[in-house]
């Protein structure tokens, strides 16, 4: 029997506009980086986006190198798209980028015209598009001329290869220069794409949310668990099946210290007396700032999706939780 979404899928989600544009995305939005490539199951991955969508999140996003293998994540999306969700494609909002190291010599990694244009290219056509939503420069490229990197934006726009443009990973002040030199252009800077979690919180410090907040520009956080750090994994000891006990990983086991440990105890007390779980108050920390747009979510199991959902009917943070909060996160 072919797959047919859930017809109350839009009843309990959240939309936040992205800025001050008008696109709206799901307050949580789905993340390809791990666990949808070839080294995957592929049926579960199947169900993952399939019952993201089934409970109205509508926003998918990748990057060219997802996997492993690089480039085996849109690929799968796309053949999931091609056999699931082909004729809701209108519904959706598909993001990927290009920025990181792809393929040999000077025209596979980096920020400029020929990588970016080439990049997006291949992307299409291993998702079997005609255009994404958004495409993200996915870092800056201190090698690229940031207005060559932008005129690479303008001329996909042109294209129609994507409908939209956005940053990952650059600081305010290039970003604020990338948004006035496309806004010369009658352009708009969708979205930026930082990473932000209640252990990562560089960007209330070092101007990028202030940034954003002025310019207009939406905010999707990426990483909002800390790669699955404030969830209840790694509460007592590291699973073999986690992020950490794998040896390639970006998480690696020594950053779980005894300290850590310690934090993300104390946190998981105060998730328990709000009645939610510590991943589902790490999520609510992160929407509190109406400049989130959304909140990237990585899964490896449908359930994971279906509990994390429960983090948008939670009441909201009261001033005195986010003080035990950062009084829990100060503690040395």
């Amino acid at each position: 029997m072919s797959y047919q979404p859930a017809e109350n899928r839009y009843a309990k989600m959240e939309y936040r506009p992205s800025g001050t544009s008008g696109l709206r995305l799901p307050a949580l939005s789905l993340g390809l980086w791990h666990n949808f490539g070839d080294v995957d199951d592929f049926q579960t991955a199947r169900r993952m986006i399939l019952t993201a969508f089934d409970n109205g999140i509508t926003h998918f996003d990748l990057a060219n190198n997802y996997g492993p293998p690089p480039g085996s994540a849109e690929r799968n999306f796309g053949k999931i798209l091609k056999e699931d969700l082909a004729a809701w494609r209108d519904e959706l909002i598909v993001s990927t980028k290009a920025g990181y190291y792809m393929w040999p010599g000077p025209y596979g990694d980096g920020g400029s015209r020929k990588y970016l244009i080439a990049s997006l290219d291949q992307s299409l056509k291993r998702m079997g598009l005609d255009y994404v939503d958004i495409f993200y420069s996915h870092r800056p490229d201190p090698k690229t001329p940031l207005e060559e990197t932008c005129a690479a934006l303008d001329h996909i726009l042109k294209q129609g290869k994507a409908l939209y443009v956005g940053l990952s990973n650059y600081p305010a002040d290039q970003t604020r220069r990338a948004f006035e030199w496309l806004q010369s252009c009658g352009r708009r800077l969708l979205i930026h794409q930082p990473k932000y979690s209640m252990l990562v919180r560089d960007i209330e410090t070092n101007g990028l949310l202030e940034t954003l907040g002025t310019l207009g520009v939406g905010c999707i956080a990426f990483c909002p668990l800390a790669q699955g750090l404030l969830t209840d994994k790694y509460l007592k000891d590291i699973p073999a099946d986690s992020r950490a006990a794998k040896p390639h990983g970006f998480l690696k086991k020594e950053q779980i210290t005894e300290a850590l440990r310690t934090k993300l105890v104390n946190l998981n007390e105060l998730a328990r007396r709000r009645g939610q779980s510590l991943a589902q108050m790490a999520l609510t920390w992160v929407l509190r700032d109406s400049r989130i747009t959304s909140a990237l979510i990585g899964a490896s199991r449908p359930e994971q999706i279906l509990e994390n959902l429960k983090s948008l009917t939670a009441p909201p943070l009261t001033q005195p939780e986010l003080t035990d909060i950062d009084t829990v996160l100060k503690t040395p």
